[in-house]
Order: C-alpha cells, then sequence, then structure tokens
C-alpha cells in the first residue's frame, strides 16, 4: 500500500509545519514539548515549493571605448517576473493547490431550509443561559449532523483514495470518523491562513461530547497552544465560509480524503433581504442554507453523495429524532419543536383569533405548571421531563409561530410580543433553579404583585 510515513500534519496545515520547523530551528526551546518530539529527526519534506531567489542586482559594465550603436536586441520571455516571490505559508498554499488538482472531483449542492435548526438551536442557547454557561452555534450542529449522516446513512463517505507501490489503486474505508474542521486565522501581519485540527473518533461522541471536544480546538487554534496530535487523524473536512456571507463554496479536496462539506450562509433569499419582518413571518418563510459535497470521484459516486447531504437535511429538519438526541445530550428539560406545515393566520382570522387564545393559555399554565419544570436535581439524578402542558405544540402552535406577534395581556409590561420572546421570558421566569408555585392565592392583587415580582 502507499507509503504511510508521510508527515501526519498534511494539507492544509502543512504551511504550519514549515513555520513550526524554522522556529525550531532557530531556538528549540521556543516551541513546546510536542513539537519538539514531532521535529526529533524530522526533515522538510520535498514536496515543499522552493523558495524563488531573489534577482540579482545589475552590475555595471566597465567603460569602453564609444562604438556604434548596436541594433536593439530582441525581447525574450526570460526576464525575470516583476512581483513578490512566495514563501512560507504562501508557497505551501501554491503546493497544496497543485497536489489538490491531482483528485478528480465533482460537487454536488443541496439547498436546506433551516427555520426548524434556527427555532431549535434558540431553545437550547436559551436554557444553556438560563442553566450554565456556554452557546452551541449552527456550525456545532451542522458538524454533528455531518457525522451522524456518514455513520447511520452513508459511511461510503469515510473513504479515501491510495495506491501502493506499483500503482495499484485501493479504497480504504475509515473506521473511525475524524472530523476536520476548517478554522481561518488571522496572523499578527493581517494575513490570514486555514488550521484544519480533528475531532478524533467523532462517532463516539454525544452532542455534548462533541461540543466540549469542537471548543477545545478553537480554544487551542486561538490560543496557539496546538501540538501535532491535533492535526492527524482526519477523514471528512467541514468548512464554512457561510460565517462570513459566501452564498456557497467549493472547496478543494487534498489527497487523503474523500469528501469536503462546505456551508453556505444562512439566511432568506436574496429577494426578500428587504422584506418588513412581520411580513416574512406572516408569510412562514424559513431562510435556507446552501450545502456542498465535494468528493473524490475515484471512490464516491454522486448518487452516494447526494444522500449523504439528503441525510443531513433530514437530520436539520428533526428526522432520525436528531434534535432529541441533542436535547437529552444537554440536559434540556423539554422536547425540541418538530417540522409542521404552516396554516397562514393572516388568511383565515378566526384561526389567527384561535391562536391568540392558545397563547394567552399557555402564559397561564406556565404561572401554574412552571415550577414543575424546574431544574431542582443538581446532581441530574432523575430524569427531566417536560409537563405536557408547559409544549406549545400542545396549544396547536408550531414553528412558523415562533416569529409572529400575539397579545400577551401585559406579560413583561408588554401587550404584544413574539411566541420566542413569551417562551424566553416565561422560561426564565418559572423554569430556572427556584420553583414558584402561587396562582392558588385567592387574592388577585397578591397574584399581580408576584407576577410583576417575577
Amino acid at each position: 500500500m502507499a507509503d504511510d510515513s508521510a508527515s501526519p500534519i498534511a494539507g492544509p496545515n502543512a504551511w504550519l509545519v514549515d513555520e513550526m520547523f524554522e522556529q525550531f530551528r532557530t531556538d528549540p526551546s521556543s516551541v513546546s514539548e510536542s513539537w519538539r518530539e514531532f521535529f526529533a529527526g524530522y526533515s522538510p519534506g520535498a514536496g515543499s515549493v522552493p523558495t524563488a531567489p531573489a534577482p540579482a542586482a545589475p552590475v555595471a559594465a566597465a567603460p569602453t571605448a564609444p562604438t556604434a550603436a548596436p541594433a536593439a536586441a530582441p525581447k525574450t520571455s526570460d526576464a525575470a517576473p516583476q512581483g513578490t516571490p512566495l514563501r512560507g505559508a504562501a508557497a505551501r498554499i501554491v503546493s497544496n493547490m497543485e497536489a489538490s488538482l491531482e483528485v478528480p472531483t465533482a460537487t454536488s449542492f443541496r439547498e436546506i431550509p433551516t427555520k426548524l435548526l434556527e427555532v431549535n438551536r434558540k431553545s437550547i442557547n436559551g436554557y444553556l443561559s438560563r442553566s450554565r454557561s456556554g452557546k452551541v452555534s449552527f456550525t456545532h450542529i451542522i458538524g454533528y449532523a455531518i457525522v451522524r449522516a456518514i455513520v447511520d446513512g452513508t459511511p461510503v463517505m469515510n473513504s479515501s483514495f491510495t495506491t501502493d507501490a506499483e500503482g495499484k489503486p485501493y479504497v480504504v474505508r475509515g473506521e473511525t470518523v475524524g472530523l476536520g474542521l476548517a478554522v481561518d486565522v488571522e496572523k499578527s501581519d493581517g494575513s490570514r491562513s486555514l488550521l484544519v485540527p480533528c475531532i478524533k473518533n467523532a462517532e463516539s461522541l454525544d452532542f455534548a461530547q462533541f461540543l466540549d471536544s469542537y471548543e477545545e480546538l478553537v480554544r487551542k487554534v486561538r490560543s496557539n497552544k496546538l501540538t501535532p496530535d491535533d492535526f492527524s487523524g482526519a477523514t471528512v473536512t467541514l468548512t464554512n465560509p457561510g460565517t462570513i456571507g459566501t452564498l456557497q463554496s467549493v472547496p478543494r479536496l487534498m489527497p487523503g480524503q474523500g469528501v469536503i462539506v462546505g456551508v453556505g450562509s444562512l439566511d432568506y433569499p436574496v429577494a426578500f433581504r428587504g422584506a418588513d419582518p412581520a411580513t416574512i413571518a406572516s408569510l412562514g418563510m424559513s431562510k435556507v442554507m446552501t450545502m456542498t459535497s465535494t468528493y473524490d470521484h475515484r471512490i464516491i459516486q454522486g448518487a452516494e453523495s447526494g444522500l449523504f447531504l439528503k441525510r443531513i437535511q433530514e437530520l436539520l429538519m428533526g428526522e432520525h429524532e436528531f434534535y432529541e438526541e441533542i436535547f437529552e445530550s444537554l440536559g434540556l428539560p423539554y422536547e425540541p419543536v418538530d417540522w409542521a406545515h404552516d396554516v397562514n393566520p393572516n388568511d383565515h382570522q378566526d384561526l389567527m383569533l384561535e391562536k391568540n387564545l392558545q397563547v394567552r393559555a399557555l402564559i397561564n399554565m406556565y404561572r401554574v405548571r412552571g415550577h414543575l419544570d424546574t431544574d431542582l436535581d443538581p446532581l441530574d439524578l432523575t430524569e427531566h421531563d417536560l409537563h405536557p402542558e408547559l409544549d406549545p405544540a400542545a396549544y396547536g402552535l408550531t414553528i412558523w409561530d415562533f416569529d409572529r406577534e400575539f397579545l400577551t395581556g401585559g406579560l413583561a409590561g408588554r401587550d404584544r410580543m413574539t411566541l420566542a420572546s413569551i417562551l424566553d421570558v416565561l422560561r426564565s421566569a418559572y423554569c430556572r433553579t427556584i420553583g414558584i408555585e402561587y396562582m392558588h392565592i385567592q387574592d388577585p392583587v397578591q397574584k399581580a404583585w408576584i407576577q410583576q415580582q417575577v
């Protein structure tokens, strides 16, 4: 089989090896012990791009007797190019991109509605802000969906291509999933580079463990404490240029992996960028996100890549108990919202009136039953289930209602609020670590005073 003795830090991370090695050669004590061990007996790989020498300064000719002016010499193409030689990380990028041209790739695209992803992420972060620190990003959930899609639906995507010493082709099926995370790094001189550390054995992690592993790698990147081991083992890579507004991307696939997933921006279609948010909410519109799967076509076929993206969409839209698993892993005491088709209340005035009444009933029920959903078990010894009368779905409210405004009867001093804001207020007031039970009080003045204080 192909030689496995190459540096485990290859592909987009190779530039860092070059920089760290130069730093190590200048002063070995300036790098960590893990890097010193890595560089023991190390020599730069032959694949690095040599640095172009600076053009030599012209040498003045010795004076000679005047002669007739010679004919002008024809221009040649051998003159040194005018520009800046590429060195270090920039030169390594050249090497990487040229190596990527050797991989015959194809790309699948899929546009995914993200309404359910947004609503459930907001519920997760609302709970985390009330119970403990931390925050879940869209990329955390998307990355976890990629791992689950590979493990439970399309394991062929966890493959790589190689050859033996005679050039005979082989496919390697990964036994574990190593998720490479493309992290953009801004250097001190303002230039940018890409690091791709790896979450190892991602298939064995529940969401809480995956989140911790992800955040630990990002902390290492930001504090410049990555070790050589953090770069090895990637079998699939996730890159998310959508965080800076890129609509979609077709990233380059480096040798040694079978697929790289690109995530585009999460937003409404461009034609609706200037629309009134209330109008968008009333129409029941979802933001969308374009995902791409760029794969090695020697070992992965188009249908397999398409099924891979289809599986990711199913997970992000709540199938296969995806959000239930995430909520349980994080200890959320309520159920995730499910996908549902919308019935536009603006076209059904009776329905809008009914939904307003149902929202008022939900508000009242949190005042009556909210104490049953408090977190009174710091050791987490008992299972914490949402009381059914505190579930918005029990009142006919769906994901499309979360951004719509409803009458509140003065909740938190406001007459109208979105359903998402109403739930934030109610859960913050009644479902934290202190239970408040007061609706049995007969005196309405006393009840109103408690509500105002809460």
